[in-house]
């Protein structure tokens, strides 16, 4: 029995119909090197979404990783952090404050995942607002298309109605605003008139909510669901502005910005917002370990820290010894190796490719920044027209997913808003992988044209077409 039909057998995938990953005998991943995964036939792909945003230094550090968490293991396999502390809980809370220290963060507190760091930092909230004397603020601000989590608390804050329709009625009470999608907003080609237009929207949420009701407003820096919505000038320190009127504590959800996906420690540090809170996870360990955390100012620990409020919530696993290891000694990886000044380096010349795709009929939209890119694809470019359902499905699951898979690259064809190619490579890519993966969607893209306006598509441009993949479907952040 083959690695696919074992994994069949007894595996339940995240976000997978399992009844389509038997029948077409989907790809088990044995082994990363560089910024290339391996399958269990042989067959190499590019790690065009590095993992899940998880796979920040690539697949070329393993052995250093592997021989830190080697000493951790010979040393404290485990210790709570349950009324206890230890080491290495200790050092990678100094090294996470000390770097997000210019944001005002002076406290961390470790959970699991990027799921569980959002659901850890609104319990929080609701009990400083409690400490505050204003136990009714329970109820909370999100974006449309956002992704915070699958856990029942995070998925309120989710905009996806696909993840949250099977679990209705959801934990809190949630409105959810349009996110930062100049392309197709009415005053988009305008960004302050845009700006002013978003805040009024978020306003009006929140005075419709209950201004005294509102615990938080939770956005991501750069707005993962719907394809790298950028958020334009003004937007961030607008938000601040807002939540200081109402007294709402201000969340940048950093779960895939943070450490260096787009060039920065965190992305807030480019935007003038100044949240109260930052949730982080995958990037934090580079994908070698699962981790992730709130980071807080000193006035949101303040209750927990002079005595008189204990926070209620915890972990098992939370700043787990191996865990917190492996995220200190990545960290001091991402500064030896200078890997955020590769980013920044290079950022303009990725973006530089990926704006020439526009050529392209089927591309409506580039947008994004650092290593952190989407392509919305359109019917027709003049008019913006969008596909519909079956045909968006067609494009991406079909026609697309095809010559990716051809074509050896690995990334994210998502139609949770409008079909889009999300591309997020690993931190350490090289100009000549980042010219390579533009090449291929290039080429992808071009035959995807080709088919649905019925012309004769070109074999290949410049690309490597002995080198296979297939992408994986839109699924969790």
């Amino acid at each position: 029995m083959g690695a696919s039909e074992r994994a069949h057998q007894h595996l339940l995938l995240n976000f997978t119909d399992m009844g389509e990953y038997a029948a077409s005998g989907s790809r088990v991943i044995v082994r990363g090197d560089g910024c290339e995964v391996i399958d269990s036939d042989g067959r190499r792909y590019i790690d065009g979404l590095s993992g899940l945003f998880c796979s920040n230094l690539g697949h070329a550090y393993g052995d250093e990783i592997g021989a830190a968490a080697h000493r951790q293991l010979a040393t404290l396999p485990f210790a709570p952090t349950w009324s206890l502390a230890h080491p290495p809980a200790i050092e990678l809370a100094d090294l996470l404050v000390e770097r997000a220290a210019p944001l005002g963060m002076q406290r961390v507190f470790f959970a699991n995942s990027g799921s569980e760091a959002v659901e850890s930092a609104y319990k929080l909230i609701r009990q400083w607002h409690e400490a505050n004397g204003e136990p009714q603020r329970t109820k909370a601000i999100a974006r449309r298309l956002a992704y915070h989590g699958t856990t029942l608390g995070a998925l309120s804050f989710t905009g996806l109605e696909s993840c949250r329709s099977p679990f209705e009625p959801m934990a809190v009470s949630t409105s959810h605003l349009s996110p930062t999608y100049a392309y197709r907003h009415r005053a988009g080609e305008d960004p302050e008139d845009f700006t002013a237009a978003l805040l009024e929207e978020a306003e009006d949420a929140i005075t419709f909510a209950g201004p005294e009701r509102v615990a938080m407003l939770i956005a991501e820096p750069v707005q993962n669901g719907g394809g790298a919505f950028v958020p334009p000038p003004g937007y961030w320190s607008g938000l601040r502005a807002l939540c200081d009127r109402y007294g709402i504590v201000l969340v940048a959800d950093e779960t895939i910005t943070a450490y260096g996906r787009v060039g920065e420690w965190f992305a807030s540090s480019i935007f003038d917002g100044r949240p109260d809170i930052i949730t982080f996870a995958k990037g934090v360990t580079a994908g070698h370990a699962p981790l992730g955390g709130v980071l807080m100012t000193e006035r949101m620990a303040a209750p927990f820290i002079t005595g008189g409020h204990t926070f209620m919530h915890g972990h098992t696993w939370s700043g787990h010894p191996l865990a917190t290891a492996i995220a200190s000694t990545v960290l001091r990886i991402y500064e030896r190796e200078q890997v955020f000044e590769n980013v920044r380096d290079l950022a303009p010349r990725f973006a530089a490719g990926l704006q020439e795709l526009r050529r392209i009929p089927l591309v409506g939209d580039v947008r994004g920044m650092g290593f952190f890119w989407a392509l919305e694809l359109v019917k027709d470019r003049e008019t913006k027209g969008a596909f519909s359902s079956d045909e968006a499905d067609w494009l991406l699951r079909q026609e697309l997913s095809g010559h990716m898979d051809e074509l050896g690259l690995l990334c994210r064809l998502d139609d949770r808003g409008e079909p889009v190619i999300q591309l997020s490579p690993p931190l350490v890519s090289d100009a000549a992988l980042l010219d390579r993966i533009v090449d291929i969607v290039g080429t992808a893209t071009e035959r995807a044209w080709h088919a649905w306006s019925g012309e004769a598509a070109p074999s290949s441009v410049g690309v490597l077409p002995t080198i296979r993949s297939r992408n994986p479907e839109a699924g969790a952040a």
